[in-house]
């Protein structure tokens, strides 16, 4: 099993060095593994997309899709209990698990979840939250747009000086609701001078470049696994494709993720850093459990 760079006790304490060290001109990103991701700026501590449990292993270890572990857990979810924002981009499991944000809410009662509006339901169901702790958003039509939608939440929310931005995602298509409403998204993520694109699951679509461009993302976090019947999954970019996407929408930095979780559903960087390579675009390849610092003196 792949053992993540801090694990547990090491990876609270460089957390912890963080909280009481960090320049308020730079902001932190730790990976947790598949697409989930901490991030750290002016005391605020936000998970994105976070899969902190064995759930998937064992529901499926008796079927013909077993999920089994590459990497080892990272951090408990209970162990978290300064988090006070969480994101989830859609109802896939290892996006919205409830192994992972029961112990959270339990540890922070006041967490606030961002989500798809159309998925409300299940975000409650599975965090146990009240809604009024649920921030539903739905993607507008236009970039950058404000728009609100009818039965629905609006396409932005500010939740302690981070402003989340919902937009599109196609995990294969640009799926919708009965409602009209988007149930995979990406976020913008926006706080001081900084923005980042977390995408969620995605593959690339029409538009999507036209749409991101305008953002100038400083940080990009991408899937990587790809797709294809050998995945037996949902699909999401290529290394390649991730490369060219961060390069297209102008990403200062790019960092792989979605690999290296489940033996059946991974794929090795190599592509990504070779296209990355080619087309002069900054990437950062992470281990589990790694930080990474923003801004870097070379990008300055």
């Amino acid at each position: 099993m792949i053992q993540p760079a801090l694990q547990e006790d090491a990876f609270l304490d460089d957390v912890g060095t963080v909280a009481k060290a960090s320049s308020p001109e730079s902001f932190h990103v730790w990976w947790l593994g598949q697409s989930g991701y901490l991030l750290h700026w002016r005391g605020v501590w936000v998970l994105l997309d976070p899969y902190l449990s064995d759930s998937l292993t064992r529901k499926y270890a008796a079927t013909d899709k077993p999920h089994t572990r590459l990497t080892a857990r990272v951090v408990a979810p209970e162990r978290l209990g300064f988090v006070s924002i969480v994101t989830s981009s859609h109802n896939h499991t290892d996006h919205l698990d409830p192994e992972t944000l029961r112990p959270l809410v339990a540890a922070n009662p006041l967490l606030r979840l961002v989500g798809p509006e159309a998925n409300r339901a299940t975000l409650r169901e599975r965090s146990g939250l009240p809604d009024e702790q649920i921030f539903g958003l739905d993607a507008p039509p236009v970039a950058g747009s404000p728009a609100e939608f009818p039965g629905a939440g609006t396409s932005w929310v500010s939740l302690d000086q981070i402003t989340f931005h919902a937009v599109p995602a196609a995990h294969e298509d640009l799926a919708r609701d009965s409602a009209g409403r988007h149930i995979y998204l990406g976020f913008i993520v926006r706080f001081g001078p900084w923005t980042i694109y977390h995408s969620g699951d995605t593959v690339g679509y029409p538009g999507m470049v036209e749409r991101l461009r305008p953002w100038k993302p400083d940080l990009a976090l991408l899937p990587i696994n790809g797709r294809g019947p050998e995945r037996r999954v949902a699909g999401n970019l290529w290394g390649r494709e991730a490369a060219a996407l961060a390069a297209g929408i102008g990403a200062r930095v790019v960092i792989p993720g979605h690999y290296e979780m489940f033996e059946f559903n991974t794929a090795t960087p190599a592509e990504f850093i070779s296209t990355c390579q080619a087309l002069g675009q900054s990437y950062q390849v992470l281990r589990a459990g790694e930080r990474w610092t923003f801004p870097l003196k070379s990008l300055l």
